[in-house]
């Protein structure tokens, strides 16, 4: 991220309070977990959903279910990973470890639409026998409350605590609620009307929900990792800096900032009296640090320090 025009300090709202540098939080690891346990059991409740019915369409809601208990294991590894304090190997942290948990979710996601379109072709040019629909349309619906409630919670975890891999993991979930929706419409059509070929094709259409779904996710995830710009982080720290009123703070540029889950990393050139000392510019970056801290959370701040003098020339590129 870079916003590099030359800025002077104005005046803003402060920010909230400061928030000291730690990993991600256990309770990012304790909803992995619940993800976890929640999708072996509707896997095992979908899987007899589909042996009762024969049905193309509950076959691929099952099919997804796999997907999330490997996707939720895979979450809750890669969150005990990101938790891990940075080390001589890994001086910036494991925090990306988050952004390939949900590329590989995502691209999990964009495998299941790929079978489940494959299996409804060939249901729709065979044909199918269905029954016991009555049992199937309870069991996919009752997982479909359960996964809208999972996924929504996981959600609002994943963003709180800044995880890119639990809002995956909660998007996914969610994209499953849509998959049970359709195939309940699939029963219930096929058992108002008697037929049959309805199910495979609102599977078909479920499975393009899935590619579109699982195509967003890694393209996010790949964001993440390239450090795309984020405007709206950029935005709250210039707002921040804004509210510094020392005189001994002329001005910044060459602002950047990326992060990993909800650990930033931001630098940026600070501007000084040439006449003040060292330590005195030591405090000004200080009061930076802390502001920067205050507006993005979890920070580190680096500092580049130069006289006032060399202001304009770093607006005018020199």
């Amino acid at each position: 991220m870079d916003a590099g025009e030359t800025q002077r300090p104005g005046r803003a709202a402060p920010s909230g309070p400061k928030a000291a540098p730690t990993g991600p939080p256990s309770g990012g690891t304790g909803a992995a977990g619940v993800s976890l346990a929640v999708a072996v059991l509707l896997l095992g409740a979908k899987l007899l959903a589909w042996r009762w019915t024969g049905s193309t369409a509950v076959l691929s809601d099952a099919l997804e279910s796999i997907v999330n208990v490997v996707a939720a294991g895979f979450a809750l590894w890669s969150l005990r990973l990101a938790n891990e304090p940075a080390d001589l190997d890994h001086p910036y942290g494991h925090g990306k470890i988050e952004f390939v948990s949900a590329a590989f979710e995502g691209g999990l996601v964009f495998l299941a639409g790929l079978v489940i379109a494959q299996e409804a072709v060939q249901a729709l040019i065979r044909g199918s026998e269905l029954e016991r629909l009555g049992e199937g349309i309870a069991i996919t619906g009752a997982a479909a409350v359960v996964n809208l409630l999972l996924g929504a919670w996981l959600v609002r975890v994943g963003r709180k605590s800044g995880s890119l891999a639990l809002v995956a993991d909660g998007k996914h979930v969610l994209s499953d609620v849509w998959t049970s929706a359709m195939t309940v419409l699939a029963l219930v059509l096929v058992k108002w009307s008697g037929q049959a070929w309805l199910d495979p094709a609102v599977a078909l259409v479920a499975a393009a929900n899935l590619l579109r779904i699982g195509g967003k996710v890694v393209l996010e995830a790949v964001h993440g990792i390239m450090d795309v710009a984020d405007p709206e982080d950029l935005e709250r720290v210039t707002q921040a800096l804004s509210t510094i009123e020392s005189p001994r703070f002329v001005g910044w540029s060459k602002l950047r900032s990326r992060h990993q889950g909800r650990f930033h990393h931001v630098d940026l050139t600070i501007y000084v009296p040439g006449e003040i000392s060292v330590e005195e510019a030591h405090e000004v970056a200080d009061e930076v640090e802390r502001v920067v801290r205050e507006a993005l959370g979890e920070a580190q701040v680096i500092c580049h320090i130069e006289p006032a003098r060399l202001m304009n020339e770093a607006r005018s590129g020199l």
